[in-house]
């Protein structure tokens, strides 16, 4: 992979969705070769448009003579699990350029707009020498936060008829925003949204600046040279305030405090089932003899296994 096989690259990949026990060996030889790639994540909502500005972004950096790699997540198969890989079909004019790496994720269980396991994937793309990665969220909606420990630039998309912004900005999406864009801007409303956001914005206090507010029309290319500048610009930003790191720093502790959870939680879940006493306090609870605050003091006082993780 680091002398350039794509094919390696691939089968990488796929270990780390897979979870492969050679994961962490694999990470621990990747390190000293990552954070030469700027990574930029891109949500909003279902239809936004956001696949196809993402394309449109592609063929911009290309065109500058950067490589890129794209990781796209789909909606997950109810059949079998796997990516729709509808961002793929819109993406296939670049699947012949050497200089562009197409991945499609599923989401599987997750619910934070991406899969647990994008983290690594990044990494990997990173190490595989990417100048640029472009991350795409499934466009679950407003509760997709996951996309800001996993770029160093998030990019929000809306659309005129995207619904009320100020729900919106209750949820959180827009706050966490680095750049705004309305896309499809050549539908009615376009104007009125984008007053409408600059007025809401105005009314939160964001430490690293009020994020700017762009329209694009992605499907007809216009606007995408804009936003790529103000990218550009929002990385000089980062990098010269020393933003970049600390956003880098937060993003690595995010990582392994994600690793610890959930291996606690799997070691948990499998006491609870596998311990014939505990198994047994919780069916107690499945049949609403006993409530599960009751249950939950009585387990942290009388097994040393789950009281000793709770110290």
């Amino acid at each position: 992979m680091l002398a350039g096989d794509r094919q390696a690259l691939a089968r990488l990949i796929t270990l780390v969705e897979r979870d492969a026990p050679e994961v962490a060996a694999l990470m621990k030889a990747v390190q000293p070769h990552l954070h030469n790639a700027y990574v930029c994540g891109f949500t909003g909502p279902p239809g936004s448009g956001k696949s196809t500005l993402v394309d449109r972004l592609v063929t911009r950096l290309r065109q500058d003579g950067q490589s890129v790699g794209v990781v796209a997540v789909d909606p997950s198969s109810p059949f079998s699990g796997g990516a729709m890989l509808g961002d793929r079909i819109r993406m296939q004019q670049h699947y012949l350029d050497d200089g562009v790496f197409i991945r499609s994720m599923a989401l599987r269980n997750s619910h934070g707009g991406l899969p647990r396991t994008v983290s690594g994937v990044v990494k990997l793309l990173d190490a595989a020498g990417m100048d640029m990665v472009l991350v795409e969220t499934v466009g679950v909606g407003q509760a997709e936060l996951d996309i800001i420990r996993n770029s160093d630039t998030v990019v929000v998309l809306l659309t005129p008829e995207a619904g009320d912004p100020v729900q919106g900005m209750k949820a959180g999406l827009l706050e966490v925003a680095d750049i705004l864009v309305v896309n499809k801007a050549d539908r009615p409303g376009a104007a009125e949204m984008v007053a409408t956001l600059e007025g809401l914005l105005a009314l939160y206090p964001h430490p690293g600046g009020r994020p700017p507010v762009l329209t694009t029309e992605a499907i007809s290319n216009v606007g995408v040279d804009r936003l790529l500048e103000t990218i550009r610009a929002h990385r000089r930003c980062l990098e010269e305030s020393g933003q970049l790191e600390v956003r880098r720093r937060q993003q690595r502790r995010s990582v392994l405090l994600k690793l610890v959870i959930e291996a606690a939680t799997g070691r948990i879940r499998q006491a609870m089932t596998g311990n014939e006493e505990l198994r047994a306090c919780l069916e107690k609870v499945e049949r609403g003899e006993l409530d599960p605050y009751s249950a939950f003091d009585d387990i942290s006082r009388r097994h040393p296994l789950i009281r000793r993780w709770l110290e």
